[in-house]
């Protein structure tokens, strides 16, 4: 699915981190999470570096594995991976009325990916928004009220939220357990409810025109790319044979010194995230797909 291939891999590792500081970084960033002793205050208070460290070390496994654009899709019966992503991307498009010569500005943007599929759907002028240096550079936050703050009245903002639905049960450890391990391996210091969610809109002055979580009637899983208990030569890499080869790849490289030292670290960690990601999705306790359409309202001014 990814044009990046072994040798991409190979040399984005670590991002805008040095080489010699990889290891380190990686050691740092796992501090910041309950898995390794940390706290959701220390991670928010900390967020920017959690989060810097997080994309330098993981974006070009994410290319590698996944493509350009990381996130999931609503996916019909004999769709592909790459068409869901493509058709998810195109709904939000449609969602939000964009047509040519609007300009649209795109909150974490990733590497771009989305961004550029969206703007050749709508022919619109697309903005893209990111903190983190090596995204950019490879695509060449009270995130709700500065997203307000900068819209016109009568302006729409929609999106895709990962977030713990209504079956996660707070005091449930298994629950608790794979929520660290998604935030963890998906750099994130706290998962917030759909409810929260909803709440921090309209507590930034948005209309919520719009609300659901696409996830509940997808007809295939959105989780089944990282099910290794199915195969898919269209998603080879993220099948079980296909990560044992990334794994062995990338140990492999990290012992002739091809790869920095830690790489191996970040893979065991991606690793341990498609696991909490695929659990919480048979669980029905997240969901990467809480999609909504809210507006500036144009009485506030």
């Amino acid at each position: 699915m990814s044009k990046s291939g072994a040798l991409d891999l190979t040399t984005n590792l670590g991002g805008k981190i040095k080489k010699q500081e990889v290891q380190s970084a990686v050691q740092q960033y796992e501090k910041y999470h309950v898995c390794f002793g940390g706290d959701e205050e220390t991670r928010k208070a900390n967020y920017a570096d959690m989060v810097n460290k997080y994309y330098d070390l993981a974006t070009s496994f994410y290319e590698y594995g996944w493509g350009e654009s990381f996130h999931f899709a609503h996916r019909w019966k004999g769709e592909s991976l790459r068409e869901s992503i493509k058709r998810h991307e195109h709904y939000l498009a449609l969602q939000l009325g964009l047509k040519e010569g609007m300009k649209v500005l795109d909150v974490g943007c990733g590497i771009g990916g989305p961004l550029r599929e969206i703007a050749r759907f709508s022919s619109t002028s697309i903005t893209g928004l990111n903190n983190n240096e090596y995204q950019i550079s490879r695509g060449t936050v009270a995130c709700y009220k500065e997203i307000y703050r900068v819209l016109k009245p009568g302006q729409c903002f929609a999106a895709y939220e990962w977030c713990m639905t209504d079956n996660f049960d707070p005091n449930n450890q298994i629950h608790q357990r794979i929520k660290a391990e998604i935030e963890l391996g998906n750099g994130l210091p706290d998962i917030r409810s759909t409810t929260q969610c909803l709440e921090a809109l309209k507590l930034a002055g948005f209309e919520v025109l719009s609300e659901k979580d696409l996830a509940a009637d997808s007809p295939v899983t959105w989780y089944l790319p990282l099910d290794t208990s199915q195969f898919s030569l269209t998603s080879f890499r993220l099948t079980s044979l296909g990560s044992f080869i990334t794994r062995t790849m990338v140990k492999a490289l990290e012992f002739v010194h091809l790869a920095p030292a830690g790489s191996q670290r970040v893979s065991s960690i991606l690793e341990k995230a498609a696991e909490g990601l695929v659990e919480g999705g048979r669980m029905e306790i997240f969901t990467p797909m809480y999609f909504f359409l809210a507006r500036k309202p144009v009485s506030n001014y």
